[in-house]
């Protein structure tokens, strides 16, 4: 029976008819992706296996062919008629899904049918090219391209820029943003007193050139890499995996091209006469979880971390979500499971058994590792082979006197006595007058007698005698030392290339067909002499024909200095992604860095030399009606800044901050028994090292990170045990508690109140001063007015009170100046803590 065509236009509302009779044409990617993607292609998307009445809705051939879909005619259209029906049994997307069309997305729906239903590529498929600059009326206020970008759509929306920041402001910006430390009052003084046209660029440029700025833009690297410096799980071993960190910051400084940058990390190894360098740049594929527990099969673990690696590697370049891929065909984005063990293939040919191994009680790292003694490391060494030298050649010649006394004794009164275990054709020998034996047997008899010696008799002597047992122990100290204080990095490797097959249901003991290493069909394809490997993918991802490579670095280069990316989900530039407001400075800036060399401190100082990043971050009420999230940039974003450098924050302004760059990771201040939930057996004592003398102020880089324990004074930070590309800010009690009360920053205000004690005689003045270390710019007079109350109702508290006072003045371990005052010193240290607390402190704006 033929269905019934539906008077389809009766059906639309209001808001609907009006849609189809609006004129501008609607664009698939910005107006109809988003609708099918959301609500759609759940059911009728790729993935075969949940595909509902064979329909597909991701391929314009395929809905066409089926019905659902009749161009500029909506009434044949069965998808129209299924989106208006409001019969359960016929309505779509259906009442159980938990999915449902608004009047507005029928309309839009109904209306591109009408236009013709014209598909499109999704837009990050297709490889960027530099747009043209838009034109703007406001020229003056243009500092370079970005801004022209961002002006022509302020300018759209009947939007102004806001005022340029004030300087105090913007060189505590820069500094956050660029070092992660806070200026000095006489660096600001200087760049504030500055008339040069050219003191804020050069300014800029000192900062890129610090050897400070690869440590602060290491911080998002790091948890987009999973470092951390133990395995996670049960055991939790230790790794040296902070050599690959120390790299990544050697890195930043020297500004390595990113396409380098991307090259040496993914297949260092690879690379014709690899450098050693090269070599532990690619341990960034080794920093994932490594499962040491005595139920963990080493085969599955090892599909574990192959997986890990294919999910980081295509978020951290490719922006997709390619997880998804591993048990079935991708539902949104055109990933299929063979896309994705052709890629793993090149990730399964690493010489490992998935278990990390054994080194000490404290360390365990899974083969292949290189392994790399320091200086001190090397002098132990010597000693040690020294020790061990000398000891066998004392026990060699002990050995010697010993075995010539049992030699003696074999033989009394001119007749052989009895010996246990001696062979009988020694015996025979023995009682053979000497004169009588010929040279075999004399010769036999010697080396026999000796064997024996050593086999039966040494053991015993070994156990009682001092002389064995110390080169016995000698070598177990050394044994011991090489397994815990050796470091070994783990690397990558190709010795030992696998068949890889397709895994049903992403199973590895089901495997079905083989494949062989290839790049997503649905992306430019791999060069014909490309390298069928590691490093030949490298060089795909950072060819001009990858679509997706520049596009994610930019994108997330906006998202450090903006708060959020062009494109807000920087994890997943997939269909399911938004469609970018400012594309075309997102496709601009893509280009640009590609034909710029790669360069991420080029690009940096374009981010922040452009009037959009200078802008003031004031809200105002336009902003807040028309803009909440700052997606035209009509201002400056302002966000806290991250828990690491808010403690950097305080150990510089304090004077405590010790400013040494890379080295193993130190303990700073943790509550007490932090790590006790681990020590559930007496295998490995899990008791926090604390660190002593300057290490405990160390840059937060350089914290021991635990995996299966984070540090307790970072909140909202990345557990590192998978990639993050994008943290969520939070606001709880947790993080005021903190600031508070946790030691560094206690021991840092009262470290800082000492300090400007000395810089100033009078109360406004060590306020100035303080005020002017944490905010960089100086108090108003009813802000010294409030601090003075502050200060006034803190130090009656100390004067009648003087054992708190002191209390206070006792957190932390570095000493404290007896000859200050006890109860100012501990009520301008009270008044620095909140000074640190200020929401203006906390926040980078």
């Amino acid at each position: 029976m033929p269905r019934c065509r539906l008077p389809w236009l009766f059906l639309l509302t209001p808001l609907m008819a009006n849609l189809l009779h609006a004129e501008d044409r609607l664009l698939f990617n910005l107006d109809i992706r988003p609708i099918l993607s959301d609500k759609c292609f759940f059911c009728h998307g790729q993935d075969a296996n949940k595909r509902q009445a064979d329909l597909r809705l991701d391929l314009r051939e395929a809905a066409l062919e089926a019905g659902a879909i009749v161009p500029q005619d909506p009434e044949a259209s069965t998808l129209v008629e299924r989106i208006l029906s409001d019969d359960p049994d016929m309505m779509m997307p259906p009442p159980d899904s938990n999915r449902q069309l608004s009047p507005e997305e029928r309309g839009l729906l109904v209306r591109w049918i009408a236009e013709g239903a014209e598909y499109e590529t999704h837009w990050a498929f297709v490889a960027p090219r530099r747009p043209a600059e838009p034109q703007v009326q406001n020229e003056e206020w243009v500092r370079n391209p970005i801004d022209r970008f961002v002006l022509a759509k302020l300018e759209t929306e009947s939007m102004s820029p806001s005022p340029e920041a004030d300087r105090a402001t913007l060189i505590k910006r820069l500094y956050a943003d660029l070092v992660g430390l806070p200026p000095t009052p006489e660096e600001v003084d200087v760049f504030i007193a500055d008339t040069h046209p050219q003191a804020y660029e050069r300014l800029v440029d000192r900062l890129l050139a610090s050897e400070h700025y690869g440590e602060r833009l290491a911080l998002p690297w790091l948890d987009a890499a999973r470092y951390a410096d133990s395995n996670g799980f049960q055991q939790d071993g230790d790794t040296w995996q902070w050599m690959w960190r120390d790299w990544v910051v050697q890195a930043l400084n020297e500004d390595l091209p990113f396409d380098q940058f991307t090259i040496w990390q993914l297949a260092g190894d690879l690379l014709p006469d690899a450098t050693l360098e090269q070599k532990i740049a690619s341990g960034f594929n080794r920093n994932h979880l490594l499962n040491g527990e005595g139920g963990a099969i080493p085969e599955e673990q090892r599909f574990v971390n192959l997986f890990d690696r294919i999910d980081t590697t295509a978020t951290n370049w490719l922006g997709l979500t390619m997880a998804c891929a591993q048990c079935h065909d991708h539902k949104y984005d055109p990933i299929t499971q063979r896309d994705y063990y052709s890629l793993l293939d090149a990730f399964n040919r690493v010489p490992e058994k998935g278990t990390p191994q054994r080194q000490s009680v404290r360390i365990r790292v899974a083969a292949p590792f290189i392994e790399l003694p320091t200086e001190e490391n090397q002098a132990r060494i010597a000693e040690f082979e020294a020790q061990i030298e000398q000891a066998e050649a004392d026990a060699q010649q002990f050995t010697e006197a010993a075995f010539v006394g049992w030699r003696a004794g074999i033989v009394a009164d001119g007749e052989a006595t009895d010996v246990e275990k001696l062979p009988e054709k020694l015996v025979e020998i023995l009682k053979q007058p000497e004169s009588e034996r010929d040279e075999e047997e004399t010769e036999s008899l010697e080396a026999g007698l000796r064997e024996h010696f050593v086999r039966e008799v040494r053991p015993e002597l070994t156990e009682h005698i001092h002389v064995f047992k110390r080169v016995e122990n000698l070598k177990r100290e050394f044994a011991a030392y090489r397994g815990d204080q050796i470091p070994r990095v783990m690397v990558m490797s190709d010795e030992k290339p696998r068949q890889t097959s397709i895994l049903s249901r992403g199973e590895y003991l089901q495997p079905t067909e083989p494949v062989s290493f290839n790049t997503p069909a649905f992306l430019p394809p791999l060069p014909a002499s490309a390298q069928q490997n590691r490093l030949g993918f490298a060089r795909w991802l950072v060819s001009p024909e990858n679509p997706l490579t520049a596009r994610v670095q930019v994108n997330r280069m906006w998202q450090y200095f903006f708060g959020n990316g062009i494109v807000k989900t920087s994890e997943d530039l997939g269909v399911q992604s938004e469609y970018p407001i400012h594309k075309e400075l997102l496709d601009w800036l893509a280009v640009d860095f590609r034909e710029g060399g790669w360069s991420m401190k080029r690009m940096h100082r374009l981010i922040v030399t452009s009037a959009t990043y200078r802008q003031s971050s004031r809200l105002t009420e336009q902003h807040r009606e028309r803009d909440l999230e700052n997606r035209l940039y009509a201002r400056a974003s302002r966000f806290r800044m991250p828990a690491m450098i808010l403690r950097d924050w305080a150990l510089a302004t304090s004077g405590l901050l010790d400013h040494r760059i890379g080295g193993a990771p130190v303990y700073p201040y943790q509550p007490d028994n932090v790590w006790e939930a681990l020590a559930i057996t007496k295998e490995r004592d899990f008791t926090y090292p604390i660190s002593s003398g300057r290490d405990l102020y160390r840059r937060s880089l350089y914290t021991f990170w635990r995996r299966t324990v984070q540090p307790a004074n970072i909140f909202d930070a990345s557990n590192r045990q998978t990639c993050r590309v994008r943290l969520a800010t939070t606001s709880t009690p947790l993080h005021a508690l903190t600031t508070l009360n946790d030691p560094t920053w206690v021991e840092a205000a009262r470290k800082l109140a000492s300090r400007v004690m000395y810089e100033a005689d009078s109360l406004d003045g060590r306020l100035t001063h303080t005020c002017r270390r944490v905010l960089c710019r100086v108090p108003s007079e009813t802000e010294l007015e409030q601090l003075r109350a502050v200060y006034d109702g803190q130090f009656a508290i100390y004067r009648a009170d003087p054992e708190a006072a002191k209390a206070l003045l006792e957190v932390g371990a570095s000493s404290r100046d007896e000859s200050l005052d006890v109860a100012e010193h501990a009520a301008l240290a009270a008044v620095c803590l909140g000074i640190l607390n200020l929401d203006e402190a906390l926040t980078r704006e």
